[in-house]
């Protein structure tokens, strides 16, 4: 029981050395970095939209419209690299199932462009 035992001590060694690294980056951060936040800090920058303190503030959806159907086209790209890797051993039936993945995924896009969620007015 003791020799399976100091298999984990590897494991609990590291774990011990990861939380010690970590907990000093953190406070080394807190004590050097300066802690006075300025306004240009709550500024928009990424979110297209200025910074609000209610959460029930009208915006406009379009971003987030984009940005889900940005996600959907990019895990497509994510599922095609290992399927044009592996397409030689995974032979005709994995073929005929990317290319109907690829079909759902080409009416959708379909769907969204005639239903014009990629207008921008």
């Amino acid at each position: 029981m003791d020799a399976m035992l100091l298999e984990y001590l590897p494991i609990l060694m590291f774990l011990g050395i990861a939380i010690l690294i970590s907990v000093v980056i953190i406070v080394g951060n807190w004590l050097v970095a300066r802690q006075k936040p300025y306004p240009e800090k709550g500024s928009a920058y990424e979110c297209g939209f200025d910074a609000f303190e209610d959460a029930r503030v009208k915006f406009d959806v379009r971003y987030y419209l984009v940005a889900i159907l940005f996600i959907i086209f990019d895990l497509e790209v994510a599922f095609l690299f290992p399927w044009a890797v592996s397409l030689g051993k995974i032979g005709l039936f994995g073929f005929w199932s990317m290319v109907i993945f690829l079909g759902v995924l080409t009416v959708g896009f379909v769907y969204e462009w005639r239903k014009g969620a990629l207008e921008w007015e």
